[in-house]
């Protein structure tokens, strides 16, 4: 099968490109570039082969979305549209979501938590708490059944450390890191401490009020692009996985097509 699986985030558009199944690239762009991403879908798309039972040349190849921003999402509709003539699979719109839900309002969570949490069970086959961190942070647990059953969202690292330049008068703006020291010896170094450690110990307790609610301790999947710069001191992360979205978008799409083909039969 051959899949462009593709993440529309807040801040960056991930393109991941699998031939056969395989792996061949996963490729991040900002949303903002619409030449970048042009460039980027014509070279997903000219490495998939033509459908042999094809007389116009047509691709054997599908391309499937899991976006959080719709104004994107008509971007790289746009995009591909006008130069590949191809239409998008949207998850949660032309694509069922991969896992039930069981929260309140099912139609408002993010599909990229969706098809995260389901690439997870995948794995796992038991309880598993996906943590990614992005632009936002969402920490989503799914029982033992895969069934997910909803989460906490935080501000990112990112947005937490602009929300403190912005909103006072002297604080300056951190970049976050690995801190050298449990405290800072000055502001931007004590900032950088307060920021990072506020998401290793949320983390933390989140993941331990889960497993006192399902009476387990449930594994940890982290993921997301601000993930690298915490999973050093997250002793409580059993994986570690850059990229759980794309997976997901994939998983979904092989889980449509085995329900479609199991209705015909």
């Amino acid at each position: 099968m051959n899949i462009i699986a593709v993440d529309i985030g807040n801040t960056n558009i991930t393109v991941a490109l699998y031939l056969k199944d395989e792996e061949q690239f996963i490729k991040s762009v900002s949303g903002r570039s619409r030449a970048k991403l042009t460039d980027l879908f014509k070279t997903a798309w000219e490495k998939i082969p033509v459908a042999k039972s094809s007389t116009e040349g047509k691709r054997d190849g599908v391309i499937v979305v899991c976006s959080v921003k719709p104004a994107w999402t008509q971007l790289v509709r746009d995009i591909v549209k006008d130069n590949l003539d191809e239409r998008l699979y949207v998850i949660g719109q032309d694509l069922p979501l991969p896992v039930s839900l069981w929260v309140d309002e099912p139609e408002k969570v993010g599909a990229d938590r969706v098809v995260s949490a389901a690439a997870a069970y995948a794995v796992v086959k038991d309880a598993v708490v996906v943590a990614d961190f992005g632009t936002a942070v969402t920490i989503d647990l799914v029982d033992d059944n895969g069934i997910f059953l909803g989460g906490v969202i935080c501000p990112g690292l990112e947005i937490s450390a602009r929300a403190l330049k912005e909103y006072t008068a002297q604080l300056p703006k951190a970049k976050i890191t690995r801190p050298k020291a449990p405290y800072g010896k000055n502001t931007t170094e004590a900032i950088n401490c307060g920021l990072y450690y506020s998401a290793v110990a949320t983390l933390q307790e989140v993941i331990r009020r889960y497993a006192e609610s399902i009476g387990k301790w449930p594994q940890t999947v982290l993921t997301g692009s601000a993930a690298e710069i915490i999973k050093q001191d997250c002793e409580y992360i059993d994986s570690y996985v850059p990229d759980l979205v794309v997976k997901g978008i994939v998983l979904a799409y092989k889980k449509y097509i085995e329900e479609k083909m199991e209705q015909v039969i």
